[in-house]
């Protein structure tokens, strides 16, 4: 029995000393993974992980808004996904009136989301480990520098601290302002009305409350005046605010080369835009003059900044003046920032082409500065995949909503695609494959026209071409 004893013993010694070995070995491949994945991601173009990430954002959204607790009153899927979308994308596009849809959770969703998608998901993310950690992992620096197109000589640490503190300042005292704005005007609720369009405001994302957006502020100077400079810092991009910031705490004062360029095509555009509606359309035209003055600045400046509010119909504008919007939405506002559109510096490269070739020039200048031959590429590059991205959404719209009028679905393609949010009323109406389309195109103007291109490649380019494709165009 003993001699048994012992055998049994010794058999579950062996037994057990194979397992007890593969512990380690399991562990180590395990360990092995998990950093080949790490290895792999980081190895990964940002641009894919950029895509990646707003669209895990985009669906979280679309399950938080699917719960019948955030519902004010019954909301189909394909709307809750398109709210989630048009949220995260900063576009405010609603194919349902969110102030009466959602009840106070599901107007909270909506505004995270705002938040999330106007700073970068990556920048919240980022802003919480340098609290706690003080340093960023070699990955987030990544995807930053590729969010916010960051020069080499800029370390994204600094920049996401100074963006985040900048948006909460700024966001606080618009807030501020609103709801003293609203109270006089006697709105209910108007601390929450107050803080929701501040946020929606500077991250350009166009969502209100109201079933007509502004229209019924549009003699209010005050609002007027507050929803356009939340919205102008917010476009301007936040590469602008840390150039301005560091030369107003140094010695010298010198703007750089591309934050002069984001100063003056932002002007003109607004400079413009505004005298144009102002002369053009008939509407606009039949209003009082500081009222009329009002509304021909607040329209060019929602379509420049890609905000989307707007305090007058836009259905109701002449046709002339709906080209001009064509172009301002489609330009949008500029690198870095919360807004939308191809943006200002690439229509700037644009221009330079255009202008160096017409007068037969060898180098390409723009303000008497030459332009880098990757980004007059990567500005040309944008502009025809804009183009052709738009023109696909065109003839698929008009093979799923034929019902609408040309010009309609136009506006609708480039309001989507430049994240802008303002429509010609056909929204809420599209067929569901024609909420799909808006969604694709709502998506690719958020995370960036070239940059969404990249992403859907096949192929991986090098790293020199990574670079290129980083540049503020």
């Amino acid at each position: 029995m003993v001699r048994l004893a012992i055998c049994s013993d010794a058999e579950a010694d062996s037994q057990r000393m194979p397992n007890e070995g593969s512990g380690p070995s399991r562990k180590g491949q395990l360990s092995n993974l998990l950093r080949g994945a790490r290895l792999s991601v980081l190895r990964t173009n940002p641009a894919k992980l950029l895509v990646v990430g707003y669209v895990g954002y985009m669906l979280a959204g679309w399950c938080l808004l699917s719960m019948p607790l955030t519902h004010e009153t019954r909301v189909a899927a394909i709307d809750s996904f398109f709210t989630s979308v048009s949220a995260v994308s900063t576009t405010g596009l609603a194919t349902i009136d969110p102030g009466t849809s959602y009840n106070l959770l599901g107007e909270l969703i909506i505004l995270l989301l705002i938040q999330i998608g106007g700073v970068g998901y990556m920048t919240i993310g980022s802003f919480a480990v340098l609290a706690t950690a003080h340093k960023l992992s070699p990955l987030r620096e990544k995807i930053t520098r590729a969010a916010f197109a960051l020069p080499d000589d800029l370390k994204p640490g600094h920049f996401i601290l100074t963006v985040v503190i900048f948006t909460l300042v700024c966001e606080a005292i618009g807030a501020f302002v609103l709801w003293l704005i609203f109270r006089a005007a006697g709105e209910e609720n108007a601390v929450w009305s107050a803080i929701f369009h501040a946020v929606s405001a500077f991250c350009t994302a166009g969502f209100s409350l109201n079933p007509n957006s502004f229209e019924a502020y549009s003699g209010n100077a005050a609002l007027n005046i507050v929803i356009s400079a939340l919205s102008l810092l917010g476009a301007m991009g936040f590469l602008v605010i840390w150039d301005v910031w560091r030369n107003f705490t140094s010695a010298a004062f010198h703007l750089g080369f591309t934050t002069k360029v984001i100063l003056r095509m932002t002007g003109s555009f607004l400079f413009i835009g505004t005298l144009i509606l102002f002369v053009a359309d008939p509407g606009i035209s039949a209003l009082e003059p500081s009222d009329r003055l009002l509304a021909a600045f607040f329209q060019t400046m929602t379509a420049t900044t890609t905000v989307g509010f707007n305090t007058v119909p836009i259905g109701g504008l002449s046709m002339s003046v709906l080209v001009v919007l064509f172009v301002l939405m489609a330009v949008g506002a500029s690198p870095s920032g919360t807004g939308g559109g191809l943006k200002t510096t690439t229509f700037a490269a644009l221009l330079a082409i255009m202008r160096s070739t017409l007068k037969q020039r060898s180098r390409v200048r723009f303000f008497k500065r030459p332009i880098a031959a990757s980004r007059l590429q990567a500005a040309g590059a944008s502009a025809v995949y804009f183009i052709v991205l738009m023109s696909i959404a065109i003839f698929l719209l008009g093979l799923t909503d034929p019902q609408f009028e040309f010009e309609r679905i136009v506006f609708e393609v480039i309001s989507a695609l430049g994240t802008v949010g303002l429509s010609m009323g056909i929204t809420g109406e599209l067929s569901d494959l024609g909420k799909l389309i808006i969604i694709i195109l709502m998506t690719a103007g958020r995370v960036g026209i070239l940059t969404f291109g990249i992403a859907i490649a096949m192929h991986d380019e090098s790293r020199s071409e990574e670079k290129d494709n980083e540049l503020l165009i």
